[in-house]
């Protein structure tokens, strides 16, 4: 076989790179980080209705489903972008729970036999949240107003103006944010802990509703089972899901589920969160830094690959 001008070689391999290096810029392009999460102690209404939420067979999340018109598998992507803190403002009365996305509607149904956890009045809570990847960001969590009545949707005005909880770029470990917080203290029967994940580092912002209940005064007294030093969920996850992270799209895409184990309630040695001091403009995570240098090495080897079999 003659073997071709080397002129005419080099030429070939530049236009066979020219015409590889856009496709692999487009599909590493097409693939921007992920922020996902949603919260699984207490378990969230998103979560626990989910295929991984092991709560799918219950009345309240068959309800849910079915108004949902499909199975609630994207969990961890209930977001809003571009809210940037305007929640009150973007986020209708009634929708809080799905942010008003159609995708999560079912979310908003008002029940109170959503599955739900137990927490005593005024303990210290250690709030499981699942994510992807580390990002930068604001937790700020509300607590329905005492009174509060779970047979009507949830409107802004259920919740109080300041959130009783709020951290600032806590630490990811082990694939999930642990935030300790101090439960008020004057709260009986079923309420809805509102969770707000406003990013720093992308321009999302997630929401979610936890429904827990809180033991009357004399259930405590008489040592029922809301006196327990760690209560429990009354539905939680036994079931791993697969690490699956996918791209961020639009608000309303449903990506595959990122892994989590619900947990029962209680602060564990290892929760306190670690907020750093960092910039919350601050560039790209290393998971972003990482993906870049990897598009550079399939980049080059594209073109070596082109080049060595031209050579033959």
């Amino acid at each position: 076989m003659a073997r071709m001008p080397w002129t005419t070689v080099r030429r070939t391999s530049a236009a066979a790179a020219a015409a590889v290096t856009p496709f692999l810029l487009t599909v590493f392009a097409a693939a921007p980080a992920q922020a996902h999460g949603a919260p699984t102690d207490p378990v969230s209404r998103v979560f626990a209705c989910s295929p991984d939420g092991d709560s799918s067979g219950t009345a309240a999340c068959r309800a849910a489903i079915a108004a949902n018109g499909q199975p609630f598998t994207a969990w961890d992507n209930l977001r809003v972008a571009n809210v940037n803190g305007r929640d009150r403002q973007t986020i209708p009365d009634g929708k809080l729970c799905s942010g008003g996305l159609p995708a999560y509607r079912g979310l908003d149904l008002a029940r109170s036999d959503w599955p739900s956890t137990r927490l005593p009045p005024g303990a210290t809570l250690t709030m499981k949240y699942v994510s992807t990847i580390p990002h930068t960001g604001t937790f700020r969590m509300y607590l329905t107003e005492p009174g509060y009545d779970p047979s009507k949707p949830l409107k802004w005005s259920d919740l109080p103006e300041q959130p009783f909880a709020q951290v600032r770029d806590p630490a990811l470990t082990d694939g999930a944010y642990r935030i300790r917080m101090t439960l008020p203290k004057d709260r009986t029967g079923r309420h809805v802990l509102y969770t707000i994940w406003q990013n720093s580092s992308t321009a999302d912002t997630y929401y979610s509703c936890s429904d827990v209940v809180f033991p009357a005064a004399a259930e405590k007294d008489t040592g029922g089972a809301g006196a327990a030093a760690s209560p429990t969920p009354s539905k939680t996850a036994k079931k791993e899901p697969a690490k699956s992270p996918t791209p961020t799209a639009s608000a309303a895409s449903a990506p595959a589920p990122t892994p989590s184990v619900a947990r029962s309630a209680g602060a564990a040695p290892d929760s306190t969160p670690v907020a750093a001091d960092a910039d919350p403009a601050s560039g790209p995570s290393a998971p972003i830094l990482a993906g870049g240098a990897a598009a550079v090495l399939v980049l080059t080897g594209g073109a070596a690959l082109a080049l060595r079999l031209l050579r033959r």
